[in-house]
């Protein structure tokens, strides 16, 4: 299976290829005010505005550091019976790489806290953690994001 590879502050983490819509520079973000610390705000994509996550400020807690590596990766959210675009800030997207999918292992260690850590991948270049999209936002989070309840205008 092919994976894109990203880093949150020193660690390594992955999404399956077939999960990422787009990659996208990192852009001018609409900030949300009274939204959770994570969610870093909307872009514009092509007219559309678009809810967009801060990883880093989920996994450690800071936002993302803009640099020339950091992107804004598109995927697919389940909201209301439909697909809707969401954006991930990640730091050091290092692109694609090939693993076959019988090297992740269920995390060892349950975390309530963070549900949409996946599953691991202990090899030559270290740990590699897949992250879940589907398991990012709760209930209330996306009502936030979602109002409309995933109905398109």
């Amino acid at each position: 299976m092919q994976f894109l590879i990203f880093h949150l502050g020193q660690d390594r983490y992955g999404l399956p290829t077939r999960e990422v819509l787009r990659v996208l520079p990192l852009m001018e973000l609409k900030r949300l005010p009274g939204a959770p610390d994570f969610v870093a705000g909307l872009m514009n994509l092509h007219g559309q505005a678009v809810p967009v996550l801060d990883l880093c400020r989920l996994a450690c807690g800071r936002d993302c550091a803009a640099q020339f590596d950091t992107r804004i990766l598109l995927v697919s959210y389940h909201a209301g019976g439909q697909d809707r675009p969401l954006g991930l800030v990640a730091e050091r997207v290092s692109g694609v790489r090939t693993i076959d999918a019988s090297a992740f292992e269920a995390m060892p260690v349950s975390n309530p806290a963070a549900p949409w850590l996946g599953r691991v991948s202990a090899g030559a270049d270290g740990m590699l953690q897949l992250v879940e999209p589907a398991a990012l936002l709760d209930a209330q989070v996306c009502a936030l994001l979602y109002p409309d309840g995933g109905v398109t205008q």
